[in-house]
């Protein structure tokens, strides 16, 4: 039975979430299948991967096939590192540990990768909010100022009108 680690649709339309799993070949793609190895969820930023990279490196070790999205997938997550590296422990390259300190630094260094990104994103939408905010600020303050000298202009006629209309009042009352 040919076995394809492969992505099944989930979620509404114009916005799609994915599990990520192993399904045999034949069968629909959102149809039945074998295991869920994890989740995928393209509409954050940076995009979410949740992954089970052992499960995942038992069906690549067991002939599995990715396609390729999912290959892109298990790279970002490690699986295919970490199959590789079984793959030297088994054949005498690599001790257990030393594949597995090579996962770990390889881990950290991605996680930092990643945060930095999504620290990045946070800066960049502070920063977009505050030049909206005085860009409005700005705006408001001309709109204030263009309306002031209308209302002095209007205070002031009103000013002058009303000695005029006392003036007349006091004409038609002699």
């Amino acid at each position: 039975m040919p076995v394809k680690i492969r992505l099944q649709r989930h979620g509404k339309k114009g916005k799609p979430y994915y599990w990520i799993v192993a399904a045999d070949a034949r069968s629909k793609r959102d149809g039945k299948y074998l295991e869920k190895l994890g989740a995928y969820n393209p509409n954050t930023n940076p995009a979410t991967v949740e992954l089970n990279v052992d499960g995942a490196v038992q069906w690549l070790q067991n002939g599995a096939q990715p396609t390729d999205t999912a290959k892109t997938l298990l790279s970002y997550k490690g699986a295919l590192l970490k199959n590789h590296l079984v793959g030297g422990v088994r054949k005498g390259a690599l001790t257990e540990e030393q594949a597995e300190a090579k996962f770990s630094a390889w881990l950290e260094e991605k996680e930092a990768k990643i945060q930095a990104k999504a620290d990045g994103l946070t800066k960049d939408e502070a920063k977009a909010k505050a030049d909206a905010l005085a860009a409005e600020k700005a705006v408001n303050e001309a709109r204030i100022a263009a309306a002031a000298p209308v209302v002095e202009e209007v205070e002031e006629a009103a000013a002058e009108e009303a000695p005029a209309a006392e003036a007349e009042a006091s004409k038609e009352e002699e």
